[in-house]
């Protein structure tokens, strides 16, 4: 009995010590379980914020994708219009290059016309600075006056020395009076056709028109009305009278078809027609 009295109270003191120490890690543990429930409870708040903020994420996405595509179908849009300008303006450019390359065109057709006239007309100035020395077709000055009298002769050989000087006025004059003195000569044909020639020269076209025609209505059956009416359309031409220019022409062409005259009057239309 007294092992036991003595052992008893040794024991009880372990038991208590025993249950502070229990009481202490009760303690302990439930500050812990509380700290616990604590990082628990920020972790959930945590979580909650994270999600709102991916869910206001996910928001802004979608509509940073609805502007993605509405960006998108606008540019698709202007690109369109924009091509389908680029494509009219393109058209609009071809129409002007072709128009540019028809009047370019036309403008090469006139030059050529032009200088096909230039050419004739050379050519023209040849032949009647060589008809200066042939009044009759095919004659020199002296067997076209064959059989004239010497003052026939002298009073042309006057009025041809002032031509081939080139003294238009002077020689005007002096084929006008030998037409006067001499209607009735071989030579007056020839005569009035260089009248018409001085003047045209001169550029007096209407003038000389009324001249070349006086060799058709005076003398039809000479040498010069081929190249009168020739030179008659010439003056029309250079005044501006295509009309007329091209039906004495055209007389050219169908009554003297053989002569060179005729070739020169279908050259002559070509040019008034361009």
């Amino acid at each position: 009995m007294w092992l036991s009295a003595c052992v008893q109270p040794q024991q009880v003191d372990l038991i208590e010590r025993e249950q502070r120490r229990l009481r202490s890690d009760s303690t302990t543990v439930q500050s812990d379980v509380g700290t616990l429930r604590s990082d628990i409870d920020a972790i959930r708040s945590s979580l909650a914020d994270t999600r709102a903020t991916v869910q206001q994420q996910q928001r802004e996405l979608s509509a940073l994708k609805e502007r993605v595509e509405e960006t998108r179908y606008q540019m698709g849009r202007q690109l369109g219009q924009s091509s389908r300008e680029g494509d009219q303006r393109v058209k609009d450019l071809e129409g002007r290059v072709a128009k540019m390359a028809d009047a370019l065109k036309a403008q090469e057709a006139a030059l050529k016309a032009r200088d096909d006239e230039i050419k004739q007309l050379r050519e023209t100035m040849e032949t009647t600075q060589k008809a200066m020395a042939e009044p009759a077709s095919g004659q020199t000055m002296s067997e076209a006056a064959i059989g004239e009298s010497e003052p026939v002769r002298r009073d042309y050989e006057a009025a041809w020395r002032m031509l081939e000087k080139k003294d238009y006025k002077l020689a005007i004059g002096r084929f006008r009076e030998f037409l006067k003195k001499h209607a009735k000569s071989k030579l007056a044909a020839n005569a009035q056709y260089w009248l018409g020639e001085c003047h045209y020269a001169l550029r007096e076209f209407d003038q000389a028109i009324i001249e070349f025609d006086a060799v058709r209505r005076k003398y039809p059956q000479g040498d010069k009305v081929p190249a009168a009416l020739l030179k008659q359309g010439y003056a029309f031409a250079e005044l501006g009278e295509k009309v007329n220019a091209r039906l004495i022409l055209q007389e050219v062409v169908e009554k003297y078809p053989q002569s060179s005259e005729a070739a020169k009057a279908k050259l002559k239309l070509k040019a008034l027609e361009s």
